[in-house]
């Protein structure tokens, strides 16, 4: 999944998308790349963040995702607003990325009214809160049973098990000991039978681990760091790879693949 933000304050690439020739350009590149669709955002959710309206969402959007459609681009639409879900999957996606983890009945509502896909993520409050010091008792299972509950509420509203999607929500209201713990322990969310997104790419705590005595790297330092993440978290479960990088992403998952140990052709003694 190629990540695409068309807002000015993301925290990797905020202000390179806001033009929608710009933005399309840009998505039909990440296909060409490797990217099996294109998620498109138009407000940011790093920590901190401030909402836009429901208007100014749209109008980033709706124009990059009718032209993407148009060109036969499967399309996942980033949003936390009902209105926006709608009005993207009547232009053409496919896909309700819900950061907030469709805690809104009405974006249940639109998720079951329009048939697209749904893919529930675990954040720890708002995007303005969720980093002040977040805590778990053991936050593999509390994630786990968040995100089980809501694909029940999905599965009670009348959408279909196939549409569901899972993510364990990484960087989303959690220390870089509980994303660890989340990547190394996929496999949890993964045998519940949902496919699961795994986002990684670029993530602060990335830069953080990577870091040295003049502080953490930036995001653009963060590439080889997000590429074994992203490996490791494909080999522990994760079917959807979230990527700011989709070339290099793509590349990796592959040779990853090609390296996988053969089944074994002879039975145990």
């Amino acid at each position: 999944m190629g990540i695409l933000n068309v807002t000015p304050d993301s925290f990797s690439d905020g202000g390179l998308y806001l033009e929608p020739k710009i933005a399309v350009d840009a998505g039909l590149r990440m296909i060409k790349e490797g990217a099996d669709l294109v998620d498109v955002g138009g407000e940011s959710t790093r920590p901190g963040a401030v909402p836009v309206s429901v208007d100014e969402e749209l109008d980033r959007v709706i124009p990059v995702v009718e032209q993407l459609a148009r060109h036969g681009v499967n399309i996942s639409i980033d949003t936390m607003k009902p209105a926006v879900a709608r009005r993207a999957i009547l232009a053409g996606a496919i896909l309700i990325n819900d950061v907030s983890g469709f805690r809104n009945p009405e974006m249940i509502k639109v998720a079951r009214d329009t048939g697209s896909y749904a893919c529930v993520m675990h954040m720890l409050g708002e995007p303005q809160t969720m980093q002040d010091s977040p805590k778990y008792v053991d936050v593999v299972q509390e994630v786990r049973n968040y995100l089980l509950r809501q694909a029940e509420t999905l599965l009670a509203s009348g959408v279909s098990r196939e549409r569901i999607w899972l993510d364990p929500g990484i960087g989303f209201g959690k220390t870089t000991e509980h994303n660890l713990d989340l990547i190394r322990n996929l496999d949890v969310l993964r045998k519940e039978g949902y496919p699961v997104m795994l986002g990684v790419s670029r993530k602060s705590f990335i830069g953080r681990l990577l870091g040295n005595e003049n502080g953490p790297l930036s995001s653009e330092d963060r590439l080889e760091g997000t590429l074994v993440a992203q490996v490791i978290g494909q080999q522990n479960g994760a079917q959807i790879i979230r990527s700011h990088d989709v070339r290099a992403s793509r590349r990796a998952m592959d040779m990853a693949a090609y390296l996988k140990p053969e089944p074994s052709s002879t039975s145990p003694a």
